[in-house]
């Protein structure tokens, strides 16, 4: 009974660890909304108040 448990643990962590590695829809978009220099997200056009102090 035991190892019926364990196994099916194991069986859920790994479908949980599948689902974890999807890239989701718009992720390459929310990505590069990113400052390159300190990783803050841009809102709008301007660029980042950061002046490359990060």
């Amino acid at each position: 009974m035991i190892i019926k448990i364990v196994v099916l643990f194991l069986v859920a962590m790994g479908v949980l660890a599948m689902f974890g590695k999807l890239k989701y829809p718009g992720q390459q978009r929310i990505e590069s909304m990113k400052c390159p220099r300190c990783g803050r997200y841009r809102l709008g056009k301007s660029p980042c108040d950061c002046n490359g102090k990060g």
